[in-house]
């Protein structure tokens, strides 16, 4: 391999995966040094990572593109701190947490109903915590351009239950993903512990097409994790479910959780946000 021309070499890693890449620089001293060229990492960059630096909240120092993909692939706070955005170590792929600031929370700016203060622990500076009300409904929105083409994502509420919470699990809520002209709905009962009655999506609310984005029926229960599902972090993930960027259409991706159909009162949830992470498994029709 080191026979061959560098300009090369540089074209043929970059074809590899990050994780790919670092595993190439133990082969010699020639090839980390071709490797780690800013022309190689530069294609683990996405397209828009400059527009994408720019509208970071703390500016990042680096020296090489190897050492911005690095600090990009840590959490970091962009459009005046209401999201998050990192990078995937393995894959490049971009990710997304959308903070309590950036969701569409119904009747979120009256005291009344929800209060906002900072939380230890919380990534961003206000989360929302929900006093009491009848009609819960929480909507992120994303529009897919921002996103990585030809992945599949998963979607998941970041939150955590106070201990006076109630309410919640006297009937499912429902879990929308929405992209385009295609829909996924499932329901689960918000409770702290792990989640038992769950339901599958119905396969008429589920459509297949060729479209750039698809939303995808959720994992066979049995492969699973328990849903809310505690996380390293102290909170929990309630996970929405899945659709498939394509890249090629831009369009909106609607992600909500909602009880509208009880008149029943609930309090006690807390929200930090919602986060669209990319997944390593590739998308089947």
């Amino acid at each position: 391999m080191e026979l061959l021309p560098e300009d090369c070499m540089r074209h043929i890693f970059s074809f590899a995966s990050p994780l790919e890449a670092c595993r190439m620089c133990g082969v010699s001293s020639a090839v980390q040094s071709t490797v780690d060229s800013d022309a190689v990492w530069e294609k683990f960059l996405p397209p828009d990572y400059t527009e994408i630096v720019s509208r970071l909240v703390w500016p990042v120092e680096f020296s090489s593109k190897k050492e911005l993909f690095f600090k990009l692939s840590s959490p970091l706070l962009i459009d005046h701190g209401m999201k998050m955005f990192w990078l995937d170590k393995k894959s490049g792929k971009k990710c997304y947490m959308l903070g309590a600031r950036a969701l569409s929370i119904a009747w979120a700016d009256s005291p009344l109903y929800w209060s906002w203060k900072p939380l230890l622990g919380s990534r961003f500076p206000e989360v929302a915590e929900l006093r009491t009300i009848w009609w819960l409904e929480i909507q992120g929105c994303l529009e897919s351009s921002a996103l990585s083409p030809d992945t599949t994502y998963r979607v998941y509420l970041i939150v955590q239950f106070a201990n006076r919470t109630y309410g919640l699990d006297k009937l499912p809520s429902e879990m929308i993903i929405e992209a385009g002209k295609h829909k996924l709905e499932t329901t689960i009962y918000l409770r702290s512990h792990n989640i038992e009655r769950s339901k599958e999506p119905d396969a008429e609310h589920v459509r297949n097409s060729n479209n750039a984005t698809k939303v995808l029926r959720r994992r066979n229960h049995e492969e699973q994790k328990p849903n809310p599902c505690a996380r390293e972090d102290g909170w929990m993930e309630i996970e929405l479910g899945e659709f498939y960027n394509n890249g090629d259409d831009i369009q909106q991706v609607k992600m909500s959780l909602r009880e509208v159909k009880g008149v029943h009162l609930k309090g006690g949830l807390i929200v930090e946000g919602m986060e669209i992470r990319a997944q390593e498994s590739k998308y089947e029709k």
